[in-house]
């Protein structure tokens, strides 16, 4: 696992500051997100999200991540990622939630929403890219809802449509948040072949749910496939499986095979908060991953609780809510 240019490994869990690389805020009052207070719920990855459709604002998130102090760790940063809000207003979710950054502190930055192939993604991506604290966009291109449909229901990203919008992020200074089962991580790759220049971040793992032995197999060669492109990173971080309950040993292969994959200066590890609230508490999770990463280098668990997300989200000292610890 460590890198040979790499200083000698910590052999200890990592303690110092940390940014959290994906997290939401919803004010459910507000009415952005459909999904959240409509009925009937909709097909959800984790099953029932009942337990989520409330408010989640910047004192709660604090709540959460002061648990993780008496572990050693100080989150001095975070990423806010866009939460499916109206389509017809995405603009109205970056503004809130900067004008949330500038009273309270949390995010430190934000990825917006942006329909690549809609008429006005060009007017719309001048406006994402014109917001100060706006560092990407996400937009999830679909696909097939099993591994064995994959190459006969393509997703959004093979449209040229699509690509057409996707090639606009880079000359703006946006980059690219790509949620999508592993399974279409071949047609990502292809992408960023061709955009080599366009940062894109994989979220969460490439949803490994399936934790089987040809699960995890058919997981490891897609991601070993998109890690070849050196302008994808990846979020290590949705790592819930429905109905288990969330363990180190639960997600040792995942967490240490994508560090494997990436490199730790292209791992950053995340929450995924409130959504993963379902299955784990916010000390469990950064516990775990503290527990999982102790054999790496001092600098290497640096790289991927801290150094790794505020290099690629362009986080200065001035965004993060205190100054980092050495660690």
């Amino acid at each position: 696992m460590r890198s040979p240019f790499d200083d000698a490994a910590a052999m200890s869990p990592y303690t110092g500051p940390v940014v959290d690389a994906h997290h939401h805020v919803w004010d459910l009052g507000l009415g952005g997100q459909p999904w959240l207070v409509e009925e009937p719920m909709i097909a959800f990855r984790y099953g029932d999200y009942g337990r989520i459709r409330r408010d989640y604002l910047p004192a709660d998130f604090r709540a959460d991540v002061a648990t993780v102090a008496g572990r050693g760790l100080d989150v001095v940063g975070s990423v806010f990622v866009e939460t499916e809000w109206r389509v017809d207003d995405t603009l109205s979710e970056i503004a809130w939630v900067s004008g949330l950054a500038e009273k309270t502190g949390v995010p430190s930055v934000v990825v917006g929403h942006a329909v690549l192939d809609a008429p006005d993604v060009a007017e719309h991506l001048a406006a994402v890219a014109a917001a100060p604290l706006t560092r990407g966009i996400r937009h999830k291109p679909g696909g097939a809802p099993t591994p064995d449909r994959a190459r006969s229901e393509p997703t959004s990203m093979t449209d040229p449509r699509w690509r057409e919008g996707f090639a606009r992020l880079a000359p703006l200074g946006l980059h690219y948040e790509l949620q999508v089962p592993w399974w279409h991580l071949h047609e990502a790759a292809d992408l960023a072949a061709e955009f080599d220049r366009t940062r894109i971040v994989l979220n969460h793992t490439g949803l490994p749910a399936d934790r089987s032995l040809p699960g995890l197999a058919g997981w490891r060669n897609a991601m070993r496939l998109v890690a070849r492109n050196p302008n994808v990173y990846c979020k290590i971080s949705g790592l819930g499986v429905p109905h288990t309950t969330w363990t180190p040993d639960l997600q040792r292969e995942v967490v240490l095979t994508t560090l494997e994959l990436f490199g730790p200066q292209r791992c950053m590890f995340a929450s995924n908060f409130p959504v993963d609230a379902l299955w784990a508490t916010y000390a469990q999770i950064f516990g775990g991953f503290q527990d999982l990463t102790a054999d790496l280098s001092a600098s290497e668990q640096r790289a991927v609780f801290f150094g790794t997300a505020c290099d690629f989200y362009r986080i200065g000292p001035d965004r993060l809510w205190a100054a980092p610890t050495a660690g």
